[in-house]
């Protein structure tokens, strides 16, 4: 008697042979789920923000805000694995991705605010202004070490490469600042927005090399139908698509945090920096 009563299926269909010819045992440990969130308060805050402060707050700020707030709130899902052993980090820290072009070419590149939970949006809003303005214009010294440094490493070695770094950064916790790598430069989060691509939904890859277990993709706010009372009225609506890293964070914990990122989101006025 085996472990489990099995038949085995006496036909298989061409594609299902394709299928099975194409993919292993799935082994990705990634949980996919969007935060559906009210954005009319959203919108009106944005607004008088900029007004009183003359700062270009954006939809992807307060998203980064709402989640140093869940983190401070849900700190089993501020976590890194080592040795596979959940390690809590002591910092709420957040990466949010920015565009830059240069030579005519595009890239990503991540701009982190150390201890967001701890810092006001107007604070949050010029620190970004400010990397990103030096990212762009390429005099970020940090950044361009590690891309002159990416740029030596032959394509057929990049694979174990970032393995290797990957394993010195974060499961021996290394300071390798004396080779041109930052520490710890991604944080606990990363964000990109998709919203300025015109997407409402859309889900970002866990990357594995950046030990980061959050992945939030804001997408771009549509006006809809929705319901008030007993009352239809046209709404803004702000999909926060998510990948988690399931080793990590289980449904609990997912409930947590979008449980305050909501709250947030759907307050800000009452959350954050008054207006």
């Amino acid at each position: 008697m085996g472990n489990v009563k099995l038949a085995g299926k006496a036909k298989i269909s061409p594609f299902r042979k394709l299928a099975l010819g194409t993919w292993e045992t799935a082994y990705d440990p990634s949980i996919y789920g969007t935060l559906r969130v009210r954005a009319d308060a959203l919108l009106d805050y944005i607004e008088k923000f900029r007004v009183k402060y003359g700062k270009k707050l954006t939809v992807t700020h307060l998203v980064a805000k709402a989640v140093g707030v869940a983190l401070k709130e849900t700190p089993d899902a501020n976590a890194i694995l080592r040795f596979n052993k959940i390690y809590l980090r002591k910092n709420v820290d957040v990466s949010l991705l920015v565009l830059m072009e240069h030579d005519g070419k595009k890239d990503l590149s991540a701009a982190k605010v150390d201890d967001i939970d701890t810092k006001s949006l107007q604070e949050i809003v010029t620190e970004i202004e400010a990397r990103a303005e030096k990212i762009r214009a390429r005099k970020d010294k940090e950044l361009e070490q590690t891309r002159q440094s990416m740029q030596l490493v032959p394509a057929f070695f990049i694979n174990r490469f970032l393995k290797i770094l990957s394993f010195l950064l974060y499961t021996l916790n290394l300071n390798l600042k004396w080779l041109g790598m930052p520490k710890d430069p991604f944080g606990g989060a990363i964000i990109t927005s998709i919203g300025s691509l015109g997407l409402q939904t859309g889900y970002v890859p866990i990357v594995p090399y950046t030990r980061v277990p959050i992945y939030i993709a804001p997408g771009a706010i549509s006006r809809e139908a929705v319901v008030e009372g007993d009352t239809i009225v046209i709404g803004h609506m702000l999909d926060v698509n998510v990948t988690f890293d399931h080793r990590i964070i289980d449904g609990a914990h997912a409930a947590d945090l979008g449980a305050a990122v909501r709250r947030v989101l759907s307050n800000p006025e009452a959350e954050l920096d008054p207006v």
